[in-house]
């Protein structure tokens, strides 16, 4: 088996156009496809694993990159609150940036609101990291990431170190 990338990331909305406002004209992620119709049936049901699921989509490219913004037409009522980040299945998207500062300016001045200050991380396992959280509409987790270095060969020692002492898993 082999595995050979992330192909997309997806991301359950509750305003399909709301989110596309804000994932394009915010952000500036740009387009891969325009704003499905909606989508039901028995083999949706099946695929999703939603009994009765009806949706739409978008697929909008951030870099070579996809994230796909996916609206549900039978969300569970008072499903309104996202996932918080520390509770089991929830997930985040990291969007890569040049410049972290100079990116976080940019969206403020488009009201985007900001969780800290830009995170630096200059030692351990992601040393180069210049990180930051924001929520989007829904509440949805969002990080922004900056790689200013990356210590390669103590990254190597490290995994090599890992799987010495965790001979059970497959190299």
């Amino acid at each position: 088996m082999a595995i050979g990338g992330v192909h997309h990331t997806g991301i359950i909305v509750r305003d399909l156009e709301r989110s596309i406002a804000f994932y394009h004209d915010v952000l500036g992620l740009g387009f891969q496809n325009e704003p499905s119709p909606w989508f039901s049936g028995p083999d949706l049901e099946r695929g999703v694993g939603v009994p009765g699921a009806t949706l739409r989509q978008v697929c909008l490219l951030a870099g070579d990159d996809v994230v796909e913004l996916i609206e549900y037409g039978n969300r569970p009522e008072g499903d309104d609150t996202a996932v918080q980040q520390n509770r089991l299945g929830a997930m985040h998207v990291a969007l890569r940036v040049d410049d972290l500062a100079a990116t976080k300016r940019e969206l403020e001045a488009k009201g985007v609101e900001f969780l800290s200050d830009v995170n630096v991380v200059d030692e351990g396992v992601l040393a180069g990291w210049r990180w930051i959280y924001f929520h989007d509409p829904d509440g949805i987790t969002v990080e922004l990431v900056e790689v200013a270095y990356v210590n390669t060969e103590e990254r190597r020692r490290g995994i090599a170190e890992y799987l010495e002492t965790h001979p059970e898993l497959s190299r």
